[in-house]
């Protein structure tokens, strides 16, 4: 099994936007790269994932590293200026985009992210996918203004349709051709926006899941939930780069903040602390802080952090994300899309009876039509399923990727 992530910590930069054509033309089907891979050398490391404990679980992985750097006179693949991304290949797959276009992709699902989340909480869960189905493999993005990809250039307006198209364009410049398409929260809405902007008809059939989110209205949940709207307001008071005060300074920019909230001495776990007073739940707080990257040097006497997400961005989306009514893609699937909704036992808060009426009878209307809509329940799960009940919802998944010829 290997793992292609085209954004390396390491190789981090600002790329100007890539012009593309509109959006009718991405569909799923395989199109010429805007910005093409130039050449099948990757700098491959095997020790990137030795020292991840999440990867210990899966020691044959071998990270595969996209770099822009030229060796032996040949230029390497250059990384994608759309988004950043990880691709998860299972151990049968013998396939990259800059391979012989006459080969055909292999069968592929693309994993999206919620708000203020990142590719990597898909990471984990794509490695047990991969391993299982050995002839898949597994896409995971940043999605705009998120985690690798804040640092690329775009352009507003930052909505769900802008996210999903990025992502069409993504897989049209990878030459990939998706059979299977998983969001959650935030992301479900933008796995529907990517159906609703794709050429038609699609060039093959696709499932869509949809993880604890509705098509419509974001419905709020009540006293002791966690509210993203709150969150994101909360977080956008912090300033953009936290620290403990230096030798010989008396306040920090983080203490000015903060206030008595933090101890002395700051760190990720002082954030957390802070996040859990202000009445966000300890799990909400421990996901937070993962977007938290450290920009002194290790060992530094004066550890400093910033946060790799852009919150102005991010909350312009989260507003698109409660406004955007993707209810026509349910209730008029096109033909070969069969979505799937997945609701949380424990998060009743965001499911109201009305949804769950308009998808029973859209599941009945859907296979008169040719297309399909299901709905199914995670039990012992809150929102956050993959982490929740990750058991659970791989046996649900699994469906998608069995009995599809390869």
């Amino acid at each position: 099994m290997s793992a292609i992530s085209n954004f390396p910590a390491a190789h981090r930069h600002r790329a100007a936007p890539v012009g593309v054509s509109e959006a009718g033309k991405f569909g799923f089907r395989s199109a010429v790269a805007s910005v093409p891979f130039q050449d099948d050398i990757f700098w491959r490391s095997q020790s990137a994932l030795s020292h991840s404990r999440k990867a210990a679980k899966y020691p044959s992985v071998q990270m595969a590293l996209v770099d822009e750097r030229v060796a032996h006179g040949r230029n390497l693949a250059k990384p994608s200026r759309i988004l950043a991304y990880d691709l998860v290949q299972g151990p049968l797959v013998r396939w990259s985009s800059i391979a012989d276009k006459s080969i055909p992709d292999p069968p592929t699902a693309v994993l999206v992210h919620g708000i203020l989340g990142s590719r990597k909480n898909w990471g984990t869960f794509a490695r047990r996918l991969a391993q299982a189905f050995p002839t898949w493999q597994f896409l995971s993005v940043d999605l705009r203004c998120h985690g690798d990809s804040a640092s690329i250039s775009k352009r507003g307006p930052h909505t769900v349709a802008a996210a999903a198209l990025d992502v069409l364009k993504l897989v049209a410049q990878l030459r990939i051709t998706p059979r299977v398409l998983v969001g959650h929260s935030f992301g479900g809405k933008v796995v529907l926006s990517m159906v609703e902007q794709a050429a038609k008809p699609l060039a093959r059939p696709v499932r869509v899941w949809v993880l604890d989110a509705t098509p419509g209205k974001v419905r709020p949940g009540g006293d002791g939930e966690d509210h993203p709207e709150e969150l994101i307001s909360f977080l956008s008071k912090m300033p953009n780069e936290i620290s403990q005060p230096s030798c010989g300074a008396t306040t920090s920019t983080t203490e000015a903040f903060f206030g008595d909230l933090l101890p002395p001495v700051f760190s990720k776990r002082d954030v957390m602390n802070a996040l859990i007073k202000e009445g966000f739940s300890k799990d909400v707080a421990q996901w937070v802080v993962t977007n938290l990257q450290q920009t002194s040097s290790p060992g530094s006497s004066s550890p400093s952090f910033s946060w790799v997400f852009d919150l102005k961005g991010i909350a312009e989306m989260y507003q698109s994300y409660e406004e955007t009514n993707l209810w026509n893609i349910v209730e008029d699937v096109p033909r070969g899309v069969h979505v799937n909704f997945l609701k949380a036992e424990r998060s009743l808060h965001r499911w109201a009876l009305e949804d769950l009426q308009r998808i029973h009878a859209a599941e009945d209307l859907a296979a008169d039509e040719g297309g399909g809509v299901e709905m199914h329940v995670l039990e012992d799960a809150g929102h956050w399923v993959h982490a929740d009940n990750p058991d659970g919802l791989f046996r649900i998944l699994s469906s998608s990727f069995q009995g599809i010829k390869t």
